[in-house]
């Protein structure tokens, strides 16, 4: 009976999974149409910079918010909610796009430019909060020994959402216009919608602790709930300090591919080297992570800083776009690993606050270096960089070229990344984070010995409750 179970909540989560996906592509198809239709009629990059600015902000300051929500409701109508404001939101874009003319929306000056912007943003943005509910999904319908597999899935649907917004808004944008593109994002959030009303999630039904009832922004909950397991914080501080390497790739990346490519060229390099989302998530899929998520995530951002540090090292435009390809191809089991962790060692009942405030400081934290880093190379490095001087210190390490002064940066960012995560692995809250996620392993996954003697960890005794939940037989419970 147990394995009926499961069987049925791992079709279910396929399907949640490919739900999810449909919606994510819709509102990443539509946010990059608006970037792209805003640029083009206006030339602004301010414009499209606080556009860009205002989504990472929003994201930062709502998944705390999502995150309590989704810890006290269930996964499914958390879902229904955030595709019901998506929807909602686009259509309201569209009928603004219909009763205004282009140029009032295209106004600068004008409030509409800025109203119609804000509606296509919160449709954009609450789409975390599904995101948030299908990783605390994956510990209601998938076995914990199965959570990296799951999880590398959904790394490899991330990716196909990333080609596919990549290459389609802008063809939308270029062949059809923006009113059509909205009609289409209108048109796929309805099918996603229409789609989630026909699953059924089976749920625990997970008894919140006395202190544990807030239902706004739980900044005290989230804390709580992450300081509570050893070493969690320091994990996420991690990935965090990872996203901030990170920022320096979000800020030079395309000017350093636009030297070496011609524009048309380098979207299509970007399309292509996406597909090491799929290759990664892939694998993770198939193999999962091993017996220790936290070292395998170490282990993978000390690969891609030296991706990040080698790939530049000369201007070789193959050398470049393959370091892409690789260092994409290791970004889904570094998410996939830190997702597995918190989804053992965390209740289910605090999961969503734990992955919100996570998204938060993550998603927070490479815009800040990209702002910092930007102005600090237009400025600095690369005038040093491209005068005689700078170009001959730099020649022996670097060779020549006239990105020398963005491949300089590259290198040591990588190599600051390299530095951190082994000294990382020499800290105490590596093994505090380990130990923890070794004693809440399932007891058919200890020895006898720990089985029969060791204290049963938070998210065994979380999911422990399923036996009493309502989910066998056919696997289906109210939501």
């Amino acid at each position: 009976m147990a394995s009926t179970t499961r069987t049925t909540g791992e079709r279910t989560f396929l399907h949640v999974l490919a739900n999810t996906a449909l919606a994510n592509v819709t509102t990443s198809f539509l946010w990059f149409a608006l970037t792209f239709w805003v640029y083009l009629e206006t030339r602004s990059v301010l414009a499209t910079g606080v556009i860009g600015g205002a989504y990472m902000l929003f994201v930062a300051f709502g998944s705390m918010l999502f995150g309590s929500i989704v810890d006290h409701h269930r996964k499914l109508r958390v879902m229904l909610l955030s595709g019901s404001v998506t929807l909602v939101a686009f259509a309201l874009a569209g009928a603004m796009y219909l009763l205004l003319p282009e140029a009032a929306l295209l106004d600068l000056g004008a409030p509409w430019f800025w109203l119609f912007t804000a509606i296509i943003l919160a449709g954009a943005v609450v789409e975390h909060m599904r995101n948030i509910a299908l990783s605390t999904t994956v510990t209601i319908l998938v076995p914990d020994a199965r959570h990296a597999n799951a999880n590398g899935m959904v790394g490899a649907v991330q990716g196909i959402a990333f080609i596919v917004t990549s290459v389609f808004s802008g063809l939308a944008i270029g062949w059809l216009g923006m009113g059509p593109t909205i009609a289409i994002a209108i048109a796929l959030t309805a099918v996603s919608l229409a789609h989630l009303l026909t699953l059924r999630v089976p749920e625990d039904v997970v008894r919140l602790d006395a202190d544990d009832t807030a239902k706004g922004v739980d900044l005290r909950g989230s804390l709580r709930a992450v300081l509570s397991i050893g070493g969690l914080f320091a994990l996420i501080v991690f990935s965090t300090f990872n996203n901030l390497i990170g920022g320096v790739y979000m800020a030079l990346m395309d000017p350093y591919g636009l030297e070496i490519f011609s524009v048309e060229l380098w979207g299509v390099v970007l399309g292509v080297t996406a597909t090491g989302f799929l290759i990664g998530g892939a694998a993770v899929a198939r193999f999962g992570l091993g017996s220790r998520p936290i070292r395998t995530l170490l282990l993978v951002v000390m690969a891609m800083g030296a991706l990040g540090a080698l790939f530049t090292i000369r201007e070789q435009w193959w050398l470049y776009a393959a370091g892409i390809w690789l260092y994409m191809c290791l970004i889904p089991a570094a998410e996939a690993a830190e997702q597995t962790i918190i989804q053992r060692v965390v209740p289910l009942s605090r999961q969503g606050r734990v992955f919100g405030f996570a998204m938060a400081l993550e998603s927070s934290a490479a815009p800040v270096t990209a702002f910092l880093i930007a102005p600090i190379a237009e400025f600095w490095i690369l005038p040093w960089a491209r005068s005689s001087e700078g170009a001959a210190a730099l020649e022996p390490l670097l060779g020549t070229g006239t990105a020398r002064g963005i491949a300089l940066v590259f290198l040591v960012s990588g190599v600051v990344m390299v530095v951190a995560a082994a000294l990382a692995m020499l800290t105490r809250s590596y093994r505090l984070i380990s130990a923890s996620y070794a004693a809440a392993a399932p007891v058919d996954e200890q020895s006898p010995a720990e089985g029969a003697d060791a204290p049963l960890g938070p998210a065994t005794g979380a999911r422990g409750a399923r036996s009493t939940s309502g989910t066998e037989g056919d696997g289906r419970a109210p939501d």
